[in-house]
């Protein structure tokens, strides 16, 4: 058994170690890393995010000191004597807290650059108190959460030292400890708050809305005549199925007759499994007609279920309104959320429709059957290509895709940025000879090719600011491809990879993503037409065309 002075803990304990003032090299480092923190990203960033972005990257400059300190120490690393330590620190303290006061009056420079990018005014100042304040707070309760983890695993240490070697005791301590945490946060906190989210998100998605009247209409979803009751749409099956342009609005634009698009959509509650919600959608699809259309679109939604106007509403007019679109639900969440939770979720689904639609479609004869094509946003796009079985559709294949925004988990849009010509960007990849995949961002340049196009149509729509497209946990130790040579129109010239930071930036640059049209992954209808126009390939199509539906549908924003 060891001794008492072996069990007492040589660090000391308890209150006095929680309280203990803050380690000067965790706070030179940590005040670095927020300095750094300042530098522009992908997206513009307010200051509030900008001070909750500093608070993390402060957290982790300080952790690191501290680990490295707690290695040091464990090896036996002797420190430098007290009196050179002490005017080091002050040194280093003093260069720090100039070089972060300079970074904070550079800071609005900083993100005018990202706003001058997107096409955005400056700013009238970066509020250099409130990102400090906001750091601070954030600081404030990371560091209360790491000293109650230090102070358990020295508790567990202290008593392992009773029947345990000094180190061993530690390690196990350090061990426990990290059991407990992870268990509390994952199983507690994640479970509790993910469960909100969920019940709101839901109850969100019930409402409806007192000015949307159930359609009569007896080719829509929702109607009397529908296998989907209203109530079941869900909040945004209900606005995809009642808004859109009618045939009248199409033919007036084509002064020509058209028709009226059909809108197929199962929501989450139709049905209980994601083999029945498809198996419904395919029902209703075959009960309207969709099979009849000239067009027939499976559309993946985002992950709260929300498919983007811009992209169905060119659809409609492009295709003079021979169309129709099947779309289902898999989830009450967001996309950033359900991509944190479980992202591979509404794969079933997914799943199940394509192989329903698929196999009805080729049981078709040749010459009497619709263009198939797929479509998706975001997460709905990642789902989407994930049901693509390329070897076992070339000998009948579907005429093509038109894919936004493919998240960074998508395997299949990782494949064409890695495999790209090497006179590619990352942000703007040319894959093969352009036969099969074509990219485009803003420009949507969608004919410099090798050659034309072949039997199947695959395209995506990128933009090179999207921080869900281009996130990579490489970033922590490499420069990405998209920051090296050329850069994408609406990436600051400023930006400049940092490890670890650039990371932490991009991270916090997809919760804010949304909100400016044409820019990060909010996607607009003037981008659709041209790579709607590259998917279908349709018939008397020119730039003028292009040109007056681009100006028909400017006013055109996500609902």
């Amino acid at each position: 058994m060891a001794s008492p002075e072996q069990v007492r803990d040589p660090d000391g304990a308890g209150v006095a170690r929680f309280l203990a003032p803050l380690q000067g090299g965790g706070v030179v480092l940590g005040a670095i890393l927020f300095s750094l923190s300042l530098t522009p990203s992908l997206v513009p960033r307010e200051p509030m995010v900008q001070g909750l972005l500093g608070g993390l990257v402060f957290s982790v400059g300080y952790a690191t000191w501290f680990g490295l300190v707690t290695l040091f120490r464990w090896l036996g690393v002797r420190p430098l004597p007290a009196d050179a330590r002490r005017i080091v620190m002050r040194v280093c303290l003093g260069l720090t807290g100039l070089g972060t006061a300079i970074c904070l009056w550079r800071s609005a420079d900083w993100q005018d650059s990202v706003r001058a990018a997107w096409g955005l005014p400056p700013t009238d100042t970066g509020a250099p108190l409130i990102v400090l304040a906001l750091a601070a707070a954030i600081f404030v309760v990371l560091l209360f959460f790491g000293r109650s983890f230090q102070l358990l695993a020295s508790d567990g240490s202290r008593r392992g030292r009773r029947f345990l070697p000094p180190r061993v005791a530690n390690l196990l301590g350090g061990l426990a400890a990290l059991a407990i945490f992870w268990a509390v946060v994952d199983g507690v906190g994640m479970r509790y708050a993910l469960r909100a989210i969920d019940n709101a998100s839901q109850l969100a998605d019930a409402i409806v809305a007192p000015d949307l009247a159930r359609p009569g209409d007896p080719l829509k979803s929702g109607s009397a005549a529908s296998l989907v009751g209203w109530e079941d749409l869900g909040r945004w099956g209900r606005d995809f199925v009642s808004s859109g342009p009618e045939a009248a609005e199409i033919g007036a634009f084509w002064n020509a007759p058209a028709k009226e698009p059909i809108r197929v959509y199962v929501g989450l509650n139709a049905a209980e499994t994601p083999e029945a919600r498809a198996r419904l959608a395919f029902d209703e699809l075959l009960r309207v007609g969709g099979f009849e259309r000239r067009t027939l679109v499976i559309a993946m939604p985002t992950g709260s279920g929300w498919l983007d106007p811009g992209a169905m509403d060119s659809l409609d007019y492009i295709t003079r309104g021979d169309v129709a679109t099947v779309s289902v639900q898999y989830s009450y969440l967001s996309s950033p959320v359900s991509v944190i939770v479980d992202p591979e979720h509404g794969l079933a689904e997914a799943q199940a429709l394509f192989d329903l639609v698929y196999r009805h479609w080729t049981g078709l004869p040749a010459d009497a059957r619709p263009g198939l094509y797929l479509h998706g946003l975001s997460l709905g796009a990642f789902l989407s290509q994930e049901t693509v079985p390329l070897l076992d559709v070339l000998g009948d294949p579907f005429q093509g895709a038109m894919w936004t925004g493919s998240p960074f988990l998508s395997g299949f849009w990782n494949m064409v940025v890695t495999r790209r010509q090497p006179d590619s960007p990352a942000w703007q990849p040319r894959f093969g000879n352009g036969s099969l995949i074509r990219t485009a961002n803003q420009d949507a340049r969608f004919a410099r090719f090798d050659a034309d196009w072949g039997p199947m149509r695959l395209v995506f729509l990128q933009y090179g600011s999207d921080p869900i497209v281009f996130f990579d946990w490489s970033l922590a130790w490499r420069a990405p491809d998209w920051l090296t040579g050329p850069r994408a129109p609406d990436v600051s010239p400023k930006m400049r990879w940092v490890p670890v930071v650039t990371l932490l930036q991009v991270g916090v640059d997809m919760a804010v993503a949304l909100g400016t049209l044409g820019h990060g992954h909010d996607y607009v209808a003037r981008h659709y037409i041209p790579a709607w126009a590259a998917t279908l390939a349709p018939e008397g199509w020119d730039a003028a065309t292009e040109a007056r539906l681009v100006e028909h549908l400017r006013d055109l924003v996500p609902r």
